[in-house]
């Protein structure tokens, strides 16, 4: 480990593994190095950090590399080396590569992409962008390309939900085309007129307007969004009708259902027969609802106490927001969730719906003190401090340029019965398995236990106490930096 000593001192961590017989490399704060807990995946490189939580590298679960030099550089690369992942400073500026192509990001404000030969046709067309004032595409192809520049002149094509988009001085003329109708405004959005695919219309918002489609649609409005009458399915016996004259009236009626609203929004009643029945009753909309029907049930007297449950999905509100619960099932698991004052206490148990006695599984978060996460298959990690994780869940940058910064103190058991704990950014780590028990607190001192031997050890191996295997004595030892509980390879466990 004299090696080891030396690339610690330099800084140079990536480049060397703990000894062998050894499970951690503790040289605090410089650098800290361990082989992978539990089941590493095959091929992975021993997991080191340098300078706290800055520097660091590591391989996953699943085989891939991650590491940087949080927060400002982190990256992960898949075992095929087919994906990348790049943030530098998350979400300051980040870069995607797969398969089919890469992609750069600045505050997906300014927007690269280019794609690989390899990528389908649809998507073989590079992209830049910079919101909301230049937009281009190259594909290759004139009627698929474009280069535009807002407000002042551009078209851009199969963007924002439209076939088209040309603007001229924005908002003085704009032309807007999906589906065959186009939608023309001088200027946007005061004066409108469609036309196209049957359809026609004409507005001079927000006085009146009209649009229509014979044997479709029709829909007209007065003093937007005051006055009102839309129908729809024209060519059904019963059409759908919405309209208003707000905040007196509104009526929201078709074949199966009707909905009516007295001084709008507040009081009202809906009435339904098909596709499910429902009756609701509004006083004081949104406080006082009560609803039943074939599929739901809806009772809401808030803030003080609010119950539903539509199709499986019920909820309880309980003094908002103070108190809220909430049980469904996917995928063929129960799952509950749990939160006092929203995101104070948040809390997502789930459990076997055809075995309700297997175990479960759980996330918790107490903001900003600790975040727990249990799998249910006897893999668990609890970290305090956690001021992140509860509002960025399931968000992967964050986890890895973040979250790591405020793990002050960290536990995580693995499936096989290990356990690692680190405290102040692996300052003190404690890690347990069948074979050994193995503590240090940072370079001053470590203790390396396994049935029959042991290891004490002072300033990194500079003194201490070892004995080889059962029966024998302790005996001390100057300047033996190996990491061994003992010098006879034989009798050392595999970690």
């Amino acid at each position: 480990m004299r090696t080891c000593q030396f690339i610690a001192f330099l800084g140079l961590a990536g480049l060397f593994s703990p000894a062998a017989g050894a499970e951690e490399c503790n040289y605090w704060p410089f650098v800290v190095a361990q082989t992978a807990p539990g089941k590493p995946s095959p091929g992975a490189k021993p997991a080191w950090q340098a300078c706290g939580p800055l520097f660091f590298e590591r391989t996953t679960g699943d085989g891939k590399d991650i590491g940087g030099f949080r927060p400002f550089y982190v990256y992960e690369r898949d075992a095929a080396d087919q994906t990348a992942e790049d943030d530098f400073l998350y979400p300051f500026l980040t870069h995607r590569s797969d398969a089919t192509g890469s992609r750069w990001s600045l505050l997906e404000l300014v927007n690269s992409q280019q794609p690989k030969p390899s990528a389908p046709p649809e998507e073989r067309g590079s992209t830049f962008d910079f919101w909301p004032f230049y937009f281009s595409r190259d594909t290759g192809d004139p009627a698929t390309s474009y280069h535009a520049v807002f407000p002042i002149q551009g078209t851009v094509i199969n963007r924002f939900g439209d076939h088209q988009i040309s603007w001229t001085l924005f908002p003085l003329y704009g032309r807007f085309e999906r589906n065959g109708v186009t939608t023309t405004t001088v200027p946007w959005p005061i004066v409108k007129i469609l036309r196209g695919d049957g359809n026609h219309g004409f507005a001079v918002w927000p006085l009146a307007g009209w649009r229509e489609k014979a044997g479709a649609y029709r829909e007209s409005y007065y003093l937007w969004p005051l006055i009102y009458r839309n129908e729809s399915k024209l060519w059904q016996p019963k059409p759908d009708i919405s309209l208003g004259v707000l905040p007196f009236y509104a009526r929201d009626e078709n074949a199966d259902s009707l909905s009516e609203t007295y001084v709008w929004p507040f009081f009202g009643y809906t009435h339904r027969t098909r596709p499910y029945r429902y009756d609701e009753t509004r006083w004081f909309w949104p406080l006082f609802v009560q609803g039943t029907g074939d599929d739901r049930r809806v009772d809401r007297w808030a803030p003080f106490y609010t119950h539903s449950n539509i199709k499986g999905d019920d909820k309880h509100w309980v003094l908002w927001p103070v108190y809220r619960n909430e049980q469904w099932t996917d995928a063929g698991l129960i799952q509950t969730k749990t939160q006092l004052l929203y995101f104070f206490y948040w809390s997502l148990r789930e459990r076997s719906a055809a075995n309700p006695a297997l175990p479960t599984a759980e996330k918790t978060h107490l903001w900003p003190f600790f975040s727990f996460w249990d799998d249910g298959a006897r893999h668990c990690q609890f970290q305090l401090l956690s001021p992140l994780e509860v509002f960025f869940q399931g968000n992967e940058p964050v986890r890895r340029a973040y979250t790591p910064l405020f793990a002050i103190y960290r536990y995580e058991r693995f499936a096989s019965g290990e356990t690692r704990t680190s405290v102040l950014w692996d300052a003190v780590t404690l890690h347990r398995s069948t074979a050994r028990t193995e503590f240090h607190l940072g370079p001053l001192f470590s203790v390396d236990k396994a049935p029959g031997r042991g290891r004490v050890a002072l300033f990194s191996g500079l003194i201490g106490l070892n004995h080889a295997e059962a029966g024998t004595s302790w005996r001390p030892f100057l300047f033996d930096f190996s990491s061994k509980p003992a010098n006879n390879a034989a009798t050392a466990a595999s970690p």
